[in-house]
């Protein structure tokens, strides 16, 4: 079912040097430093469940392209807040789903979930209305069996390396349990603080509570505050993380002076915000967190750029993350500038900025971090995460940046099950990319053999330190 080229350039010439580059790297292990797994699933190791669930329901790229063809979310096994309408079960939802699947024809979801139905799962036959009860029946027999549990599918993908995010109020207990049961494999967390960070959340003031119950500090007041911050690091460093995350709608870093910092959390802690207090905070805690990076040695990363829960009926409706959230400007040269006036040219920080707004590549991005050595260019996210945005990438960064100041791969996974068919993807396009230049006499092979493993491997080793 699945095109051996596929992906490669279409020059007969290019594609021969691309197949090379890529199968060197197709077997190398998967370093995965940012991902939304459950470690729970690592810690119990308890088999995948429902497959519809694992592979439909819980995927926001299959979600938002159903719903703008008018499928009701429920009839995805989407539960309402209310929970007053009926939900599809597992066989309905993915007949559902089936029947809708030439949807996806030319996205990468199809890509993904072809290799996986194709090199997971075994299944030969294309995915459509006529298959579907096989196809489902075939999935529940193969989940419920113990080749295909969590651990064993880490061992059989070849991951090396697998980061989780989780909230700064994460008794991590998951991460305990794993790192007791003797098991080899490497799931750590990362710390993403958002909950404890952001004013606009409306468990905002609950949660600083609950911070400093949880480290026994004085979270009413900023100094108190920024030390939970400290030890909640520490327990995530005791963890084996190696990195934080941050996820705020814009790049804008603030640098106030200790009073003002210090008079803004007092109004945004006791509800007294001024407009624009929540986004200079944001600002603020970004610089404050580099400052802790070069104390503890946690990689700093910025996912901004995105407008969450864009559709209020829905958001309303279902809650978040079903499909709503859209991309926007941002302004990275300007935003980054405090923190880079402070930390930029700090050698113990590493801060990997990733972007929804392309326009900023070559613009913005690609020379900030082609000049300042604190600084690294996340690669594509979420709607650029593809075929096309993964050249663009290429395309506009490297000339500026090179590959040196750029970390590998991200495969962002929500389900275990699509971790190979995302950096297979990912390899593919960048066998081609070197490819074409060799074809140009602008590398030799042996400089695009080497660039290519560190592309599939060896930046983002480095990058998130998986070695510390």
């Amino acid at each position: 079912m699945l095109d051996p080229d596929r992906l490669l350039p279409a020059d007969p010439g290019v594609r021969r040097i691309a197949r090379a580059l890529f199968e060197r790297t197709r077997s190398l292990p998967i370093i995965s430093p940012h991902g939304h797994l459950d470690p729970g699933a690592f810690a119990e190791d308890r088999p995948i469940g429902d497959p519809a669930a694992e592979l439909v329901t819980r995927d926001h790229y299959l979600l938002r392209m159903l719903y703008s063809q008018g499928v009701p979310l429920e009839a995805l096994g989407v539960v309402s807040r209310d929970g007053s309408a009926e939900v599809a079960d597992g066989r309905s939802t993915w007949r559902t789903f089936a029947e809708h699947y030439a949807l996806f024809r030319a996205t990468p979801s199809k890509l993904w979930l072809d290799h996986t139905l194709s090199e997971v799962f075994g299944i030969t036959e294309p995915l459509t209305a006529a298959t579907a009860d096989a196809t489902y029946d075939h999935l529940v027999a193969a989940l419920a069996d113990d080749a295909l549990r969590p651990r064993a599918l880490y061992e059989r993908f070849g991951i090396e390396f697998l980061a989780t995010t989780d909230g700064a109020l994460d008794p991590l207990a998951d991460h305990a349990t794993i790192a007791a049961s003797g098991w080899g494999g490497r799931v750590v967390p990362t710390f993403r603080p958002d909950d404890v960070v952001d004013p606009d959340r409306p468990d905002f003031q609950d949660n600083l509570g609950r911070l400093g119950e949880l480290t026994g500090e004085d979270t009413a007041s900023w100094s108190g505050y920024l030390t939970a911050l400290r030890a909640r690091r520490q327990a995530f460093i005791a963890a084996e993380a190696t990195a934080t995350d941050h996820g705020h709608p814009s790049a804008l870093t603030v640098d106030l002076p200790p009073r003002e910092a210090e008079e803004l959390f007092r109004r945004v802690r006791k509800g007294e915000a001024e407009p624009g207090d929540a986004e200079r905070f944001r600002g603020q805690l970004l610089v404050e967190m580099a400052a802790m990076s070069v104390e503890d040695g946690l990689v700093l990363q910025l996912h901004a750029g995105s407008w969450r829960g864009h559709n209020p009926t829905l958001a309303d409706r279902f809650g978040p993350d079903k499909g709503a959230d859209i991309p926007q400007p941002m302004d990275y040269v300007g935003g980054l500038k405090a923190l880079l006036d402070r930390f930029g040219n700090e050698p113990k920080l590493t801060v990997v900025v990733y972007t929804l707004d392309e326009s900023t590549y070559s613009r913005e991005l690609a020379p900030l971090a082609g000049h300042y050595p604190a600084l690294r260019l996340g690669p594509p996210w979420w709607f650029h995460d593809s075929p096309e945005g993964l050249r663009r990438f290429r395309q506009t960064v490297t000339e500026t940046a090179g590959f040196a100041n750029t970390v590998g791969f991200n495969d962002d996974a929500r389900s275990l099950l699509s971790i190979p068919a995302r950096h297979d993807m990912v390899r593919r396009i960048d066998a081609g990319f070197l490819a074409g230049l060799v074809a140009e006499g602008r590398l030799r092979d042996d400089e695009a053999a080497e660039v290519a493993d560190d592309l599939a491997h060896g930046l983002a080793r480095r990058a998130f330190e998986v070695d510390r």
